[in-house]
């Protein structure tokens, strides 16, 4: 069986020094945690899916900025970067970039375990993504931070009747 570990959202406007105040994390907690995930399966593939916000009339409306190019969607400094696997998304579910998939069936990949922000939103929505696309799917919930805690709970419901894993 082979296993990537999916890194999503770790962000500078997320969860980075000067991230936006929308958005609530124990910052320090889950940077250590995602890293702790990644030291335990630097043999398997680390794949990390950034959000990136389209430059339209829409999002420039929206209370903080995550453009392509800019320092806010850059992966945050002190987690571990250990692998050239970096995803866009322009949706919460991180399947909607064909070459994701693409990368996966190259690396003949069959589970993967997600870890990053957040587990009402993004994580919840990859994880749907992968099952559908027919991936075993753990979520490390000690790694998952979670501000959407009444749609994770919703999503999580869901999610362990299609099967996923929880650790």
């Amino acid at each position: 069986m082979s296993k990537a570990v999916f890194v999503i959202d770790m962000q500078n406007i997320c969860v980075g020094n000067n991230h936006h105040k929308f958005f609530k994390y124990d910052n320090e907690k889950l940077i250590t945690s995602v890293n702790a995930v990644i030291s335990k399966n630097e043999g398997n593939a680390i794949i990390y899916i950034k959000s990136i916000m389209k430059d339209n009339f829409i999002n420039k409306l929206a209370p903080f900025k995550a453009y392509d190019g800019t320092e806010n969607v850059e992966l945050v400094e002190s987690m571990k970067v250990v692998s050239d696997y970096v995803f866009k998304k322009y949706s919460g579910n991180a399947f909607t970039n064909p070459e994701l998939k693409n990368k996966l069936d190259e690396l003949n990949i069959n589970e993967v375990e997600i870890v990053g922000v957040d587990g009402g939103g993004c994580i919840a929505l990859t994880a749907l993504g992968a099952i559908k696309a027919g991936y075993r799917v753990i979520l490390n919930t000690n790694a998952i931070g979670t501000m959407f805690y009444k749609k994770a709970d919703k999503y999580n419901k869901k999610l362990m009747k299609l099967g996923a894993e929880f650790l």
